[in-house]
């Protein structure tokens, strides 16, 4: 098995297992967060150079829910047309594409906000979930990582609350498995629910109880970058790993969450290399390698490492 090599998800075909992670091309946008040419030309560049998946970048359900002015929304239909592009320039390519449903949460703690006050954005993401699936995408990926709204919620160093959003692991989840339940009809065998998750929420121990939810409520790919570490901890890898990874640490969570579930399972953070991919995926110690800044650099980063590997193990090209 390789990178290069076919996954069936569903009833969609990855044709390798290299994604575009959701990477927010902030100098691609304007502040009124509609989709525009250069940032259309950029997902063009990336699926005409081999990527398996895409997953766009990180797209708000409201307007006071941004992570920076210039961010792409999708928070009123006049949104739909514009993504809808994106999703079309996508299948050109043969390339499924999912957007990833985002809001950044406040600067206040997330134990003040009012209860009212999260539920009104619930119902924001349930409706930014069906205009992602009319603009035409093959799925959706819940923003559940990074510190922002959802990672805060998932957070037991975060959420002290004490109603229907936070208390144990179950009710600190509770925002994420209530928006997996009312948009259910939706994920049929074309449409793919995908979560970004914190491996580290606090602990990777927290992150593969959190996975094992996930999976329970019905996600069908996991995303594992990083969460909300434990303040107390001050070295720069925010987990204690068991035995010795040649990689980044939140490499090393992807792969360890992956030992706990059955779903696919991408792995990202700091993999540039052909040869690091590969390895990834040949031991299958992921489904899935994201490759960000590599792609950045290189929008046709697939179809160039294919060149590398060739030359690497001598395999003749087909």
């Amino acid at each position: 098995m390789t990178i290069y090599d076919e996954y069936h998800l569903k009833n969609i075909v990855i044709k390798n297992r290299v994604v575009l992670p959701p990477l927010v091309r902030f100098s691609k946008v304007g502040i009124d967060g509609f989709v525009t040419p250069d940032l259309i030309q950029w997902y063009q560049d990336v699926a005409q150079g081999g990527a398996g998946l895409i997953i766009v970048e990180a797209s708000c359900v409201c307007e006071n829910g941004k992570l920076r002015p210039n961010q792409i929304g999708i928070w009123n239909d006049c949104f739909i047309k514009g993504l809808s592009q994106i999703a079309e320039i996508c299948k050109k390519y043969n390339t499924p594409s999912i957007i990833q449903i985002h809001h950044a949460g406040f600067g206040e703690d997330i134990s003040t906000i009012s209860e009212m006050e999260l539920d009104l954005i619930l119902e924001k993401f349930v409706v930014a979930f069906f205009r992602a699936k009319e603009a035409g995408f093959d799925g959706i990926e819940i923003h559940g990582a990074h510190g922002y709204l959802i990672s805060q919620l998932n957070s037991k160093i975060l959420n002290t609350r004490t109603d229907k959003y936070g208390g144990t692991l179950e009710k600190r989840l509770y925002f994420s498995k209530e928006l997996i339940k009312r948009t259910k009809a939706l994920f049929n065998e074309d449409f793919i629910l995908g979560y970004r998750m914190g491996g580290n929420e606090p602990t990777l121990e927290d992150g593969i109880e959190i996975a094992k939810k996930l999976e329970e409520y019905g996600v069908d790919l996991l995303h594992v970058s990083s969460g909300i570490p434990d303040p107390d901890f001050k070295q720069e890898a925010k987990i204690h790993m068991k035995h010795a990874f040649p990689m980044d640490w939140v490499v090393y969570m992807g792969v360890e969450i992956k030992k706990h579930i059955s779903i696919p399972v991408i792995g990202v953070r700091k993999i540039k290399e052909e040869k690091d991919a590969s390895w990834l995926i040949e031991n299958k110690m992921l489904d899935f390698v994201a490759i960000g800044r590599g792609m950045i650099l290189k929008p046709d980063w697939v179809n160039w490492s294919k060149n590398e590997y060739f030359k690497r193990t001598g395999i003749k090209q087909k």
